[in-house]
């Protein structure tokens, strides 16, 4: 399978230190340890963050043909603190990835997120052809109302968690309904999972660990769900693996540990 993940990435600024993250570029890395073919398109600023950055996509075997670099913005951070174990994020705009280019290259499937689309024209379909994964992840003040309508309209599979969910004020099969869908899946947390495939329906129940830090665990989770998509698995058996994924990650420092 062939992926093109565009959208931000950015370091996270941790109070014990700075990790690179980004949720399209969490993704981006774990479709590539599940074997597929990935390419990560966004931007960096012509600075110390940003060549730190491309070497270490470098280091994951990602290419960097894809990510240009923005002379005069800043690469993008974004500042993390942990209240209670959830993430709490502020956002530090504008960043280069504002100013990302997507090419028109031809894939299978197009990932993409809500952030990197705020400060642009939602071109996100426009004349693509992939099949297209939106991921909402919804940030404070980084999103609109019509923002999200519009992408959900491009989408082909989407998915969320709770609060995303009762945001759009429906249901996944109202989801799947309403805006054509192929599947749909929302993350519980600790409780796991809900997933739609179709008519297939699962909950799966989440996996118990002791969480290090929840920071990418949706992105994997993401990664996930779409390789299961990809196998043609049931619902269940997709639920249970983005589960084991997302937990994984959880139960480890950093979005993408070894």
């Amino acid at each position: 399978m062939n992926v093109l993940a565009v959208g931000e990435i950015l370091w996270d600024i941790f109070p014990d230190g700075e990790r690179l993250g980004g949720a399209p570029f969490n993704f981006a890395v774990h479709m590539h340890r599940l074997g597929h073919e990935v390419i990560f398109a966004s931007a960096v600023g012509d600075d110390d963050r940003g060549r730190r950055a491309l070497r270490r996509m470098s280091e994951l075997g990602l290419s960097t043909d894809f990510v240009s670099i923005v002379r005069g913005q800043p690469t993008g951070t974004v500042s993390v603190s942990l209240d209670r174990g959830e993430p709490d994020y502020v956002i530090h705009r504008p960043a280069a990835y504002d100013f990302l280019e997507v090419p028109q290259i031809e894939a299978d499937w197009l990932y993409f997120g809500t952030l990197a689309w705020l400060k642009r024209a939602a071109t996100i379909g426009s004349g693509a052809t992939p099949k297209m994964f939106y991921d909402l992840n919804l940030r404070k003040d980084s999103y609109t109302p019509e923002l999200v309508e519009t992408l959900l309209r491009c989408a082909d599979v989407v998915k969320l968690n709770e609060n995303e969910l009762a945001y759009t004020g429906r249901s996944l099969v109202q989801l799947r309904d309403d805006y054509s869908l192929d599947a749909c899946c929302v993350t519980r947390g600790e409780r796991g999972c809900a997933i739609l495939v179709g008519d297939d329906y699962a909950e799966c129940p989440g996996v118990p660990i002791t969480v290090a830090d929840p920071v990418g665990a949706g992105d994997a989770f993401a990664a996930a769900f779409l390789h299961g998509l990809d196998q043609r698995w049931p619902a269940k058996q997709i639920g249970e693996f983005a589960n084991q994924a997302g937990a994984f990650v959880a139960s480890r420092p950093g979005a993408i540990p070894n």
